[in-house]
């Protein structure tokens, strides 16, 4: 895959807890250089974010529900205003706790209503469509539990079902895209996200059925493939 190719299918992600007001305009200026799908972060950069990256084909992509999915009417709250703020993408954590503990109507019908109130702001202010993506949190779910949780993802009207957010080493896995893969239907893609640094692994994720890649090290992913390809060429 070429690195113009490549780039469309990354988000980079900037989840630091310290991030700063610097770091998000650091990120906005290597979003746009290298072409990302998105540039993802906290809620409150969303604003500076959709300023900055307005007129490229960089999509500002907000983080809802961090580390844990609880949160329930807040997380429809923040999500509205996300989108209100420019947001293109809304990234929620799926309640893992429900979902661990059989509370599965719970995590459904808190997923439902962060996607129908994102659904109803982007119509309202004629924003067109904002994707939906839900992070399931796979490395603490066993393989019944991560097909449940994509079918609420599929229910819940979600665009993308996402493996992990990276947190206390919850990476994602090729194993467990493959899952994603097979128990959503094909209108709902699947993100790998957590721990996915390297082009070997970013494609390994691709090739296991990834539509998208989420990455801190994004940048140097694709700075990596760029490498490779001039090298080619000597």
């Amino acid at each position: 895959m070429r690195a113009e190719d490549l780039s469309k299918t990354l988000d980079l992600t900037v989840l630091n807890p310290g991030t700063a007001a610097e770091d998000i305009e650091t990120a906005c200026e290597r979003a746009v250089e290298f072409h990302f799908a998105a540039l993802c972060s906290y809620p409150q950069f969303v604003g500076d974010i959709a300023d900055r990256l307005r007129g490229s084909d960089v999509k500002a992509c907000a983080a809802i529900g961090y580390p844990d999915g609880t949160g329930g009417a807040a997380n429809v709250r923040a999500a509205e205003a996300a989108v209100s703020d420019g947001a293109n993408e809304i990234d929620v954590v799926m309640n893992v706790n429900a979902m661990r503990s059989g509370e599965f109507t719970l995590a459904r019908d808190e997923l439902v209503r962060v996607v129908r109130a994102v659904r109803s702001r982007a119509a309202n202010s004629a924003r067109g469509d904002v994707i939906v993506k839900v992070i399931i949190e796979s490395p603490l779910l066993d393989d019944k539990l991560t097909r449940l949780a994509c079918k609420i993802v599929d229910d819940a009207g979600a665009d993308f079902a996402v493996t992990s957010t990276g947190l206390e080493g919850r990476r994602a896995t090729t194993e467990a895209v493959e899952v994603m893969r097979d128990a959503l239907p094909e209108g709902v893609g699947v993100q790998a996200a957590g721990g996915v640094d390297t082009l070997e692994e970013v494609q390994a994720m691709i090739s296991a059925g990834a539509a998208r890649v989420g990455s801190e090290r994004a940048v140097e992913v694709i700075q990596e493939l760029l490498a490779a390809e001039e090298g080619a060429k000597k």
